[in-house]
């Protein structure tokens, strides 16, 4: 009998020492694998670091580009376009205008009433979906259908819209896509994007085109103007605001515009304008400079993009591209560091699945346990069980791509100022510089525009910053645009 208990204590013993043994095996992989996590993320930050003097660098940079850009066509990688607005709204501007915005799938019609000095005082729109197959027809189909629905709008209107005698309702015309413009009225459509193929427009005038359908329509309206969404962003701020000398769009996508002397683009050849100024759209999302902090998943990004090569600046600073940039960091870390077990979760290989919206509200989530997170971690990837560990990598690698790219954009800023002379007080103690800002990034990322405002202020110094400031100007591809057609009305010396 004592033989059997010594046999059973050892045995017990012996299966104790096992079960051991097997928990002693699985803590030592996983603080392996959770060391593993933690490098990756600690190699990712450091990559992705933008300290003060990288951010002067990029700044300076952005600087010698600008001047390159207006030197020559093609002398950049910054297109630096002229946008023939030599007049920019005085916010003394009357009347009724209108405007035509298309970037999409969905175009608007605007009807804005202007009432001097108290501004934009009634805006009425509508918004239309444009059927799957004029977006591969004819150019005439796709503008025919344009008109005819602008007709519709003006003709609906009631006797308080009705322009004076003698005088043609005129229009401001936001058209999103890639034109060489020639005046303020015309631009050469050099290819179409965001799923539009209709060969025969490709290198017409789009505003000869738009005008033509008009007059098949019996719709008596000028097209004044021939807008860029950034260019309508600047535009809008100037109305309310004199001091406004730039605009940036950080959204989907992200470009700037800013007001330049005519006198400091060479590569412009026509008459000064009498204001003495010109409205340049950079394009400056297709930026790029060997002083930008790129990381081995912005370069397999950009690789695996419809446009490798182009447009690096706004694939690691605009709303398109900072949520991919998270996934591709967390599924390294799933493959490499088993942070969500030991398979990668399927969703989780999609590119693209987690939105930058969904990236800040984990970024945002201020709950002791982060349940933000671990709810979007499962709708998003299907992850069903998530550690507080795992969650807070999520934030801080969230943090990391957000602050970079809202780091980037503050120099990117800092470079136009610096291209202009306001990055000092030399232009004397009352000079203000204002830079209006639009995009649902910027609007709803609020770590983000925090981030670049702080950034901005810490780039200029304290001396300087109280004359540089950040406004949300809203709606420059609609208002905007409307506000262009009135600053450049054909009746102004009427």
């Amino acid at each position: 009998m004592g033989k059997v208990v010594v046999c059973a204590t050892v045995i017990g013993a012996t299966a104790a020492c096992a079960v051991a043994t097997i928990l002693i095996h699985r803590y030592v992989k996983k603080s392996k694998r959770w060391g593993k996590a933690k490098a990756i993320l600690k190699e990712f930050e450091e990559k992705c670091a933008t300290p003060t003097l990288k951010l002067k660098q990029v700044a300076d940079a952005m600087t010698v580009e600008m001047h390159a850009g207006l030197a020559s066509e093609g002398g950049s990688k910054l297109k630096m376009l002229i946008s023939f607005v030599d007049n920019l709204p005085t916010g003394n501007e009357e009347g009724l205008y209108y405007s035509l915005d298309l970037g999409g799938t969905n175009f608007r019609v605007l009807r804005v009433q202007l009432g001097g000095k108290d501004g934009v005082i009634n805006t009425e729109f509508t918004e239309v979906s444009i059927p799957a197959n004029l977006m591969v027809g004819t150019s005439n189909e796709l503008f025919d259908y344009i008109a005819a629905e602008l007709a519709k709008f003006v003709n609906e209107e009631n006797e308080d819209f009705k322009v004076p005698p003698g005088r043609k309702r005129e229009l401001g015309f936001t058209f999103s896509f890639p034109v060489m413009q020639t005046s303020i009225s015309s631009g050469n459509l050099i290819r179409w994007t965001k799923g539009f193929n209709i060969d025969d427009a490709v290198g017409q005038d789009v505003v000869a085109e738009l005008r033509s359908a008009i007059e098949r329509q019996g719709l008596d309206m000028h097209i004044t103007a021939l807008v860029n969404d950034t260019v309508g962003t600047l535009a809008g701020g100037r109305h309310t605001n004199k001091d406004v000398i730039a605009a940036v769009i950080l959204g989907t996508g992200t470009n700037a515009a800013y007001v330049e002397s005519a006198q400091a683009i060479p590569k412009w050849h026509g008459d000064l304008p009498k204001s003495g100024e010109m409205v340049i759209n950079m394009e400056w999302g297709n930026f790029r400079s060997s002083h930008l902090p790129l990381t081995e998943y912005d370069y397999a990004l950009d690789a695996e993009s419809l446009n490798p090569g182009e447009q690096i600046f706004e694939k690691i600073i605009s709303g398109m591209y900072l949520g991919e940039i998270v996934r591709r960091v967390l599924y390294k870390m799933a493959e490499e560091a088993w942070i969500f077990g030991e398979t990668v979760p399927p969703k989780l290989k999609v590119p693209y699945t987690l939105r930058t919206p969904d990236m800040s509200v984990m970024h945002h989530d201020s709950s002791a346990d982060l349940n933000v997170v671990k709810s979007k971690l499962k709708d998003i990837f299907e992850v069903s069980d998530t550690s507080l560990e795992v969650r807070k990598v999520v934030v801080e690698l969230c943090n990391i791509v957000a602050t970079r790219g809202a780091r980037l954009s503050a120099a990117g800023i800092l470079g136009i100022l610096k291209k202009i002379g306001r990055d000092t007080i030399s232009g004397g103690e009352g000079q203000k510089s204002v830079v209006a800002m639009d995009g649902g990034l910027y609007e709803h990322y609020t770590a983000y525009s925090k981030c670049l405002e702080n950034t901005l202020t810490e780039l200029v110094g304290e001396d300087v910053s109280g004359s540089i400031s950040v406004e949300h100007s809203n709606d420059g591809s609609g208002i905007g645009a409307a506000l262009l057609a009135a600053s450049h009305s054909h009746y102004l010396d009427a």
